[in-house]
Protein backbone atom coordinates (compact mmCIF):
# COMPACT_ATOMS: atom_id res chain seq x y z
CA UNK A 1 0.00 0.00 0.00
CA UNK A 2 1.13 3.27 -0.51
CA UNK A 3 2.23 6.02 1.87
CA UNK A 4 -0.68 8.44 0.60
CA UNK A 5 -3.02 5.77 0.95
CA UNK A 6 -1.77 4.45 4.35
CA UNK A 7 -2.11 8.15 5.65
CA UNK A 8 -5.86 8.44 3.92
CA UNK A 9 -7.25 5.91 5.72
CA UNK A 10 -7.65 5.69 9.92
CA UNK A 11 -7.79 1.68 10.82
CA UNK A 12 -10.66 0.73 13.04
CA UNK A 13 -9.69 0.72 16.86
CA UNK A 14 -10.01 -3.02 18.09
CA UNK A 15 -12.63 -3.22 21.39
CA UNK A 16 -10.17 -3.03 23.85
CA UNK A 17 -8.94 0.77 23.10
CA UNK A 18 -12.65 2.45 21.77
CA UNK A 19 -13.42 4.74 24.79
CA UNK A 20 -16.54 6.56 25.69
CA UNK A 21 -17.53 10.33 24.79
CA UNK A 22 -16.92 12.61 27.95
CA UNK A 23 -20.28 13.98 29.42
CA UNK A 24 -20.19 14.18 32.65
CA UNK A 25 -20.79 16.87 34.57
CA UNK A 26 -17.29 16.94 36.25
CA UNK A 27 -15.22 17.01 32.68
CA UNK A 28 -17.77 20.02 31.96
CA UNK A 29 -16.98 21.47 35.32
CA UNK A 30 -13.02 21.42 33.86
CA UNK A 31 -13.61 22.66 30.37
CA UNK A 32 -14.95 25.92 32.09
CA UNK A 33 -12.31 26.18 34.58
CA UNK A 34 -9.78 25.93 31.71
CA UNK A 35 -11.89 28.31 29.76
CA UNK A 36 -12.00 31.26 32.46
CA UNK A 37 -8.51 31.31 33.20
CA UNK A 38 -7.52 30.87 29.34
CA UNK A 39 -5.41 27.90 29.97
CA UNK A 40 -4.69 25.27 27.05
CA UNK A 41 -4.47 21.80 28.10
CA UNK A 42 -2.62 18.82 25.82
CA UNK A 43 -5.72 16.77 26.75
CA UNK A 44 -7.78 18.42 24.56
CA UNK A 45 -4.84 19.91 21.85
CA UNK A 46 -3.54 16.22 21.65
CA UNK A 47 -7.27 14.60 21.09
CA UNK A 48 -5.99 12.39 24.50
CA UNK A 49 -8.58 9.28 24.71
CA UNK A 50 -8.73 9.38 28.47
CA UNK A 51 -9.68 13.36 28.74
CA UNK A 52 -13.35 12.33 30.05
CA UNK A 53 -11.76 9.54 32.68
CA UNK A 54 -9.76 12.57 34.04
CA UNK A 55 -11.13 15.66 33.56
CA UNK A 56 -14.15 13.91 35.52
CA UNK A 57 -11.91 13.49 37.97
CA UNK A 58 -10.38 17.44 37.88
CA UNK A 59 -7.04 15.92 36.63
CA UNK A 60 -5.70 18.01 33.99
CA UNK A 61 -2.09 18.77 31.99
CA UNK A 62 -2.08 21.98 31.27
CA UNK A 63 0.03 23.30 28.34
CA UNK A 64 2.08 26.37 28.71
CA UNK A 65 3.64 29.01 25.84
CA UNK A 66 0.43 28.37 24.09
CA UNK A 67 -1.58 26.02 21.83
CA UNK A 68 1.15 26.64 18.72
CA UNK A 69 3.92 24.05 18.13
CA UNK A 70 6.76 25.89 16.11
CA UNK A 71 7.70 22.09 15.05
CA UNK A 72 5.48 19.84 12.54
CA UNK A 73 5.98 15.71 14.20
CA UNK A 74 3.52 13.61 12.31
CA UNK A 75 1.67 12.03 14.77
CA UNK A 76 0.69 14.89 16.99
CA UNK A 77 -2.35 16.85 16.47
CA UNK A 78 -1.03 20.23 18.17
CA UNK A 79 -1.34 22.97 15.64
CA UNK A 80 1.94 24.13 14.18
CA UNK A 81 3.17 27.35 13.28
CA UNK A 82 4.04 30.85 15.03
CA UNK A 83 4.75 30.66 18.36
CA UNK A 84 2.21 33.14 20.37
CA UNK A 85 3.50 35.40 22.35
CA UNK A 86 4.53 34.75 26.19
CA UNK A 87 1.15 34.99 28.59
CA UNK A 88 2.46 37.16 31.66
CA UNK A 89 -0.75 35.53 33.46
CA UNK A 90 0.02 32.15 32.90
CA UNK A 91 2.11 31.36 36.28
CA UNK A 92 -0.81 33.10 38.44
CA UNK A 93 -3.52 31.17 36.42
CA UNK A 94 -2.34 27.89 36.76
CA UNK A 95 -1.81 28.46 40.57
CA UNK A 96 -5.27 29.56 40.87
CA UNK A 97 -6.44 26.44 38.53
CA UNK A 98 -4.04 23.77 41.10
CA UNK A 99 -5.98 26.16 44.47
CA UNK A 100 -9.73 25.93 42.30
CA UNK A 101 -9.44 22.24 42.40
CA UNK A 102 -7.20 21.62 45.27
CA UNK A 103 -5.17 19.55 42.97
CA UNK A 104 -2.83 16.81 44.56
CA UNK A 105 -0.58 16.19 41.81
CA UNK A 106 0.18 18.20 38.95
CA UNK A 107 1.63 17.99 35.25
CA UNK A 108 2.71 20.80 33.26
CA UNK A 109 3.89 21.15 29.50
CA UNK A 110 4.12 22.97 26.71
CA UNK A 111 4.68 23.29 23.24
CA UNK A 112 7.80 23.58 21.41
CA UNK A 113 9.22 26.71 21.15
CA UNK A 114 12.30 26.90 19.32
CA UNK A 115 11.62 30.85 18.26
CA UNK A 116 12.19 31.90 21.97
CA UNK A 117 16.04 32.19 23.11
CA UNK A 118 15.48 29.96 26.22
CA UNK A 119 12.85 27.65 24.66
CA UNK A 120 10.54 28.21 27.07
CA UNK A 121 12.45 27.61 30.32
CA UNK A 122 11.92 30.65 32.00
CA UNK A 123 8.32 30.18 31.73
CA UNK A 124 8.40 26.67 32.88
CA UNK A 125 10.49 28.29 36.26
CA UNK A 126 7.63 30.88 36.74
CA UNK A 127 4.97 28.64 36.66
CA UNK A 128 6.63 25.67 39.21
CA UNK A 129 7.46 28.76 41.37
CA UNK A 130 3.42 30.09 41.35
CA UNK A 131 2.40 26.98 42.17
CA UNK A 132 4.48 26.46 44.86
CA UNK A 133 3.80 29.77 46.49
CA UNK A 134 0.01 29.19 45.80
CA UNK A 135 0.09 25.24 46.93
CA UNK A 136 2.93 23.69 48.41
CA UNK A 137 2.38 20.64 49.06
CA UNK A 138 0.73 19.72 45.47
CA UNK A 139 3.67 17.69 44.02
CA UNK A 140 4.97 19.05 40.33
CA UNK A 141 5.82 16.67 37.37
CA UNK A 142 6.87 18.98 33.89
CA UNK A 143 6.87 17.50 30.63
CA UNK A 144 9.54 19.19 28.63
CA UNK A 145 10.20 19.94 25.08
CA UNK A 146 14.35 18.98 24.17
CA UNK A 147 15.36 22.42 24.54
CA UNK A 148 17.73 21.56 21.28
CA UNK A 149 19.96 24.36 20.75
CA UNK A 150 18.69 26.36 23.85
CA UNK A 151 22.19 26.74 26.35
CA UNK A 152 21.63 26.75 30.07
CA UNK A 153 18.02 26.27 29.66
CA UNK A 154 17.68 22.83 30.82
CA UNK A 155 20.11 23.53 33.60
CA UNK A 156 17.09 26.62 34.50
CA UNK A 157 14.55 24.36 34.90
CA UNK A 158 15.95 21.61 36.85
CA UNK A 159 17.06 24.23 38.75
CA UNK A 160 13.38 24.96 39.76
CA UNK A 161 13.29 21.44 41.35
CA UNK A 162 9.96 20.09 40.10
CA UNK A 163 9.04 16.53 41.54
CA UNK A 164 9.07 14.81 38.54
CA UNK A 165 11.16 15.91 35.04
CA UNK A 166 9.64 13.65 31.65
CA UNK A 167 10.83 14.00 28.14
CA UNK A 168 9.41 12.00 26.14
CA UNK A 169 11.77 9.76 23.62
CA UNK A 170 8.17 9.00 21.56
CA UNK A 171 9.63 6.38 19.38
CA UNK A 172 12.38 3.63 18.63
CA UNK A 173 15.69 5.41 16.77
CA UNK A 174 14.73 4.02 13.74
CA UNK A 175 11.77 5.97 12.76
CA UNK A 176 13.10 9.73 14.22
CA UNK A 177 13.52 10.73 10.47
CA UNK A 178 9.87 9.96 9.84
CA UNK A 179 7.81 10.56 12.54
CA UNK A 180 9.68 12.96 15.01
CA UNK A 181 11.74 14.96 12.47
CA UNK A 182 12.53 18.02 14.10
CA UNK A 183 14.19 15.99 17.44
CA UNK A 184 17.12 13.49 17.83
CA UNK A 185 17.05 10.70 19.48
CA UNK A 186 19.95 10.76 21.51
CA UNK A 187 19.78 14.52 21.96
CA UNK A 188 16.82 13.64 24.08
CA UNK A 189 18.20 10.84 26.07
CA UNK A 190 21.08 12.42 27.19
CA UNK A 191 19.19 15.52 28.27
CA UNK A 192 17.31 13.06 30.77
CA UNK A 193 20.46 11.89 31.72
CA UNK A 194 22.01 14.99 32.39
CA UNK A 195 18.84 16.09 34.78
CA UNK A 196 20.18 12.80 37.30
CA UNK A 197 23.51 13.91 36.69
CA UNK A 198 22.37 17.93 38.19
CA UNK A 199 19.92 16.56 40.61
CA UNK A 200 19.42 12.84 41.33
CA UNK A 201 16.66 13.39 43.60
CA UNK A 202 14.66 14.57 40.68
CA UNK A 203 12.41 11.71 39.23
CA UNK A 204 12.87 11.14 35.47
CA UNK A 205 10.33 9.31 33.12
CA UNK A 206 10.22 9.10 29.33
CA UNK A 207 7.94 7.47 27.06
CA UNK A 208 7.27 5.62 23.70
CA UNK A 209 4.46 4.98 21.35
CA UNK A 210 4.28 1.44 19.71
CA UNK A 211 2.16 0.13 17.04
CA UNK A 212 4.57 3.01 14.59
CA UNK A 213 6.25 -0.09 12.88
CA UNK A 214 9.02 -0.28 15.32
CA UNK A 215 9.94 -4.47 16.41
CA UNK A 216 10.24 -5.95 19.79
CA UNK A 217 13.62 -5.91 19.56
CA UNK A 218 14.26 -2.09 18.95
CA UNK A 219 11.40 -1.19 21.87
CA UNK A 220 13.53 -3.67 24.07
CA UNK A 221 16.57 -1.77 23.31
CA UNK A 222 14.50 2.23 24.10
CA UNK A 223 14.81 0.02 27.29
CA UNK A 224 18.23 -0.40 27.73
CA UNK A 225 19.03 2.78 26.75
CA UNK A 226 16.46 4.20 29.22
CA UNK A 227 18.00 2.68 31.71
CA UNK A 228 21.44 3.63 30.85
CA UNK A 229 19.93 7.12 30.91
CA UNK A 230 19.32 5.90 34.58
CA UNK A 231 15.25 7.01 33.95
CA UNK A 232 13.22 6.00 36.45
CA UNK A 233 9.71 5.80 34.94
CA UNK A 234 8.55 4.16 31.60
CA UNK A 235 5.58 4.97 29.96
CA UNK A 236 4.52 2.59 26.89
CA UNK A 237 1.30 3.47 24.74
CA UNK A 238 -0.46 2.50 21.75
CA UNK A 239 -0.08 5.24 18.90
CA UNK A 240 -3.60 6.35 17.69
CA UNK A 241 -4.12 8.09 14.44
CA UNK A 242 -5.64 12.10 14.94
CA UNK A 243 -6.72 12.45 11.33
CA UNK A 244 -6.08 11.47 8.29
CA UNK A 245 -3.72 13.76 7.96
CA UNK A 246 -1.12 12.26 10.23
CA UNK A 247 1.04 9.33 9.84
CA UNK A 248 -1.04 5.78 10.06
CA UNK A 249 -1.15 3.16 12.64
CA UNK A 250 0.77 0.30 11.23
CA UNK A 251 -0.74 -2.05 14.50
CA UNK A 252 -2.97 -2.08 17.24
CA UNK A 253 -1.09 -4.21 19.56
CA UNK A 254 -2.81 -6.08 21.59
CA UNK A 255 -2.94 -6.07 25.70
CA UNK A 256 -1.27 -8.97 26.26
CA UNK A 257 2.11 -7.44 24.58
CA UNK A 258 1.92 -4.72 26.70
CA UNK A 259 1.99 -6.66 29.91
CA UNK A 260 4.81 -8.70 28.57
CA UNK A 261 6.77 -5.08 27.68
CA UNK A 262 5.87 -3.63 31.32
CA UNK A 263 7.38 -7.66 32.51
CA UNK A 264 10.25 -6.70 30.63
CA UNK A 265 10.85 -3.27 31.72
CA UNK A 266 10.40 -3.94 34.91
CA UNK A 267 12.93 -6.74 35.33
CA UNK A 268 15.91 -3.79 33.60
CA UNK A 269 15.71 -1.99 37.25
CA UNK A 270 12.79 0.46 36.59
CA UNK A 271 10.78 1.76 39.16
CA UNK A 272 7.74 2.03 37.50
CA UNK A 273 6.68 0.95 34.62
CA UNK A 274 2.75 1.93 32.80
CA UNK A 275 2.30 0.17 30.02
CA UNK A 276 -1.28 -0.69 28.21
CA UNK A 277 -2.76 0.80 25.25
CA UNK A 278 -4.18 3.92 26.86
CA UNK A 279 -1.27 4.51 28.36
CA UNK A 280 -0.47 8.30 28.03
CA UNK A 281 2.34 10.29 29.80
CA UNK A 282 0.13 11.76 32.17
CA UNK A 283 -2.46 8.89 32.60
CA UNK A 284 -3.00 8.33 36.33
CA UNK A 285 0.36 10.64 37.31
CA UNK A 286 -0.75 10.96 40.78
CA UNK A 287 -0.94 7.55 41.58
CA UNK A 288 1.67 7.22 39.43
CA UNK A 289 4.06 9.46 41.62
CA UNK A 290 2.85 7.83 44.91
CA UNK A 291 4.44 4.29 42.86
CA UNK A 292 7.57 6.05 42.27
CA UNK A 293 7.93 7.57 45.57
CA UNK A 294 7.54 3.89 47.87
CA UNK A 295 9.66 2.20 45.22
CA UNK A 296 12.76 4.29 46.02
CA UNK A 297 11.83 4.24 49.71
CA UNK A 298 11.93 0.24 49.36
CA UNK A 299 15.08 0.60 47.38
CA UNK A 300 17.02 2.88 49.57
CA UNK A 301 15.94 0.35 52.47
CA UNK A 302 17.33 -2.58 50.70
CA UNK A 303 20.66 -0.55 50.15
CA UNK A 304 20.58 0.42 53.76
CA UNK A 305 20.24 -3.18 54.89
CA UNK A 306 22.47 -4.41 52.83
CA UNK A 307 25.10 -1.85 53.64
CA UNK A 308 24.96 -3.39 57.12
CA UNK A 309 24.84 -6.75 56.33
CA UNK A 310 28.42 -6.00 54.86
CA UNK A 311 29.89 -3.53 57.38
CA UNK A 312 32.62 -5.30 59.04
CA UNK A 313 32.34 -6.33 62.14
CA UNK A 314 33.99 -3.95 65.31
CA UNK A 315 34.78 -5.81 68.62
CA UNK A 316 36.17 -3.28 70.63
CA UNK A 317 32.54 -0.85 70.10
CA UNK A 318 30.65 -4.28 70.47
CA UNK A 319 32.46 -4.60 74.10
CA UNK A 320 31.28 -1.08 75.01
CA UNK A 321 27.61 -1.89 74.63
CA UNK A 322 27.81 -5.71 75.95
CA UNK A 323 30.51 -5.96 78.59
CA UNK A 324 29.38 -8.99 80.35
CA UNK A 325 29.23 -10.83 76.85
CA UNK A 326 32.51 -13.33 76.12
CA UNK A 327 33.79 -12.54 72.66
Amino acid sequence: MSEAKKISEIKRKPEWIRVKAPVSKGYHETRNLMRGLKLNTVCEEAACPNIGECWTKKHTTVMILGDTCTRACRFCNIKTGKGNPVDPDEPANVAEMVVVTDMKHIVITSVDRDDLEDGGADQFVKVIAAVRAASPKTTIEILTPDFRNKPGALEKVVAAKPDVFNHNLETVPRLYTHIRPGARYFHSLNLLSRVKEIDPEIFTKSGIMVGLGESEVEVIQVMDDMRSADIDFMTIGQYLQPTKKHVAVEEFIKPDQFLKYKKRAMSKGFLHVSSSPLTRSSHHASEDFEVLQAARRAQLEKAESKRLEDAPIDIEEMKKHNPNYEF
